[in-house]
């Protein structure tokens, strides 16, 4: 990308692919990554973490997986439009065991409580991560629920975690489910960055990243991009990043108000900003004062 040698970075530093190397430990990402891994290491069933489209679930969820130390073996299911016989199949090939000749379901749950007793007897516990599940069939989520009865005299043979946006809720009040609801020992929902942790957020990405000059993102800048983002850590990224094609394209080192308004217009996720002042019955003077106010939260 040719704003790199001009800004002095190493790489990319607001891509919205989840990358671990730049996760950044606000108050809920910490509080979600405590409370998953507590749930982990306690051995209990069912846990599940909520959150608004662009908060970082996948993110906190990779954030887990590398956390977990040799003793856990961890499978990732990414897609939830599953089938309960194509979701046994993915589980056992990411957990690596042997499948039958002849693949029936019946086979197949043969074949994975005999893995995971292996698993068990070895000191290795099996930890299942799901995304997206708020897509996933009702029948898959019971297959998974029944899956989860297999345990030890000791403990369960699997932990499930689930990650999901908030309409995982509805989907989890379905009454040929609630079963599966009831085992949920611990859960946490997500939440948005707060206009501090959004600055420290961006200057955190860049460090990262190899920046070493000065501020990079005016006050103004600031203000106007915690209002379009609402502190949603994917629409920050994009706005950040076009910010700063913006910025590079008029040969400046420092993104100002303008930058970012241009930004915020190209982005479509963004709604409108003169249509949401019309709808909001805000007039400009109005949003001076809202960025003036806002301004106040980043001093120099």
């Amino acid at each position: 990308m040719m704003y790199l040698n001009h800004f002095g970075l190493k790489e990319l530093p607001f891509s919205i692919t989840p990358d671990t190397s730049f996760y950044f430990a606000s108050r809920s990402y910490q509080e979600g990554l405590n409370t998953l891994l507590f749930a982990v290491i306690s051995g209990e069933g069912f846990i599940k973490i909520t959150g608004e489209v662009g908060t970082g679930k996948t993110l906190l969820c990779r954030k887990l997986m590398s956390s977990l130390g040799f003793s856990f073996k961890v499978a990732y299911v990414p897609n939830p439009y599953l089938e309960p016989k194509s979701l046994l199949m993915v589980l056992a090939q990411e957990l690596g065991i042997t499948l039958p000749t002849e693949v029936t379901q019946h086979a197949l749950l043969n074949a994975l409580t005999h893995g995971l007793l292996n698993f068990a007897r070895n000191g290795i516990k099996v930890v299942v991560c799901l995304d997206e599940v708020q897509a996933m069939p009702i029948e898959t989520l019971e297959a998974l629920r029944l899956l989860s009865n297999l345990e030890t005299e000791k403990r369960k043979l699997l932990q499930v975690v689930i990650f999901g946006q908030p309409e995982l809720e509805d989907k989890l009040n379905h009454a040929s489910i609630r079963q599966l609801k009831q085992r949920i020992t611990f859960e946490y929902q997500l939440g948005r960055l707060s206009r501090d942790e959004m600055q420290y957020y961006l200057n955190h990405r860049l460090v990262i990243a190899g920046y070493q000059g000065g501020r990079m993102f005016g006050n103004a800048a600031l203000a106007l991009m915690y209002i379009k983002s609402k502190g949603i850590p994917r629409l920050v990224n994009i706005l950040a990043h076009k910010a700063l094609l913006a910025t590079f394209g008029k040969g400046k080192h420092q993104v100002g108000i303008k930058e970012v308004f241009a930004a915020a217009s190209d982005t479509k996720s963004i709604e409108p900003f003169w249509r949401k002042l019309h709808f909001h019955g805000l007039s400009f003077s109005v949003f001076l004062s809202l960025i003036a106010s806002a301004l106040l939260v980043y001093p120099q």
